[in-house]
């Protein structure tokens, strides 16, 4: 991994790119170093504030990252009106530059430093939805009976593993931490995180798998009497008949 100072100078070089690029009329930093909690393991997060068409900027910055910081890598995630690009640097620092039309440069999260530039006022980012990750879950545990049942054992592993995510979504979201990509899932407390432990898939068995698939249903059913009692009532019985193997 990087040393933090390396990874201190990569951010003051591309904040000093931005400040010299004029279609560039603002930065920002988010994530960890936004709230001064960066650590060697941290990514840069930077957003960028661009006059103009957003596809020549993110051209030229892209071709900055590989030939003057060595970038092995790119990806892109969509995220309307930016652009958002992640690039893989050597030692495994990785740089996410979000390239925001001028309208929409502003925090929409806590997480949210500025550097120069004026910002907008946005509306905060969508809480994640209880009512979509419940209706996800229960649909996760009928294609893991499904692939039981088929001996496609991969794929129900995959679709009870995921039922796990949505229950950690679910309690985050009802504890008030952050939902996205399990970065809360470390402040809920052991008695609501000591249960989730049987869930893991110990062995791709049919015997395991209807095992495991059973303990999380039990406790999507535990989850969903938190947010909805009627809902957990209808659904309580259908989830029983699902995992009632024998």
């Amino acid at each position: 991994m990087l040393p933090s100072h390396k990874k201190d100078q990569v951010r003051e070089r591309l904040l000093a790119l931005a400040r010299t690029d004029n279609s560039i009329t603002g930065a920002a930093l988010t994530g960890s170093h936004a709230a001064s909690r960066g650590d060697e393991w941290s990514d840069i997060d930077l957003v960028l504030a661009v006059r103009g068409d957003l596809a020549p900027a993110v051209d030229s910055w892209s071709k900055q990252l590989y030939a003057e910081f060595g970038a092995l890598h790119h990806r892109n995630l969509a995220s309307p009106p930016s652009t958002i690009r992640v690039f893989l640097l050597p030692d495994w620092l990785e740089i996410d530059l979000t390239f925001s039309p001028e309208t929409d440069f502003g925090p929409r999260g806590p997480q949210w430093h500025t550097v120069f530039g004026q910002t907008a006022d946005l509306e905060p980012f969508a809480a994640a939805d209880p009512e979509t990750l419940i209706g996800l879950s229960w649909h996760h545990a009928l294609h893991a009976r499904t692939g039981i049942e088929r001996n496609r054992l991969w794929q129900a592993e995959h679709w009870i593993s995921a039922m796990r995510d949505h229950l950690i979504t679910l309690a985050c979201l009802r504890m008030g931490y952050p939902t996205a990509y399990a970065k809360g899932a470390h402040l809920l407390p052991d008695e609501l995180t000591a249960p989730l432990e049987p869930t893991l898939v110990r062995s791709l068995t049919d015997q395991e798998l209807r095992r495991t698939l059973k303990v999380t249903a039990n406790l999507l059913t535990a989850e969903i009497e938190l947010w909805n009692t009627a809902l957990a009532d209808r659904l309580r019985p259908a989830l029983a008949q699902l995992t009632d193997t024998e």
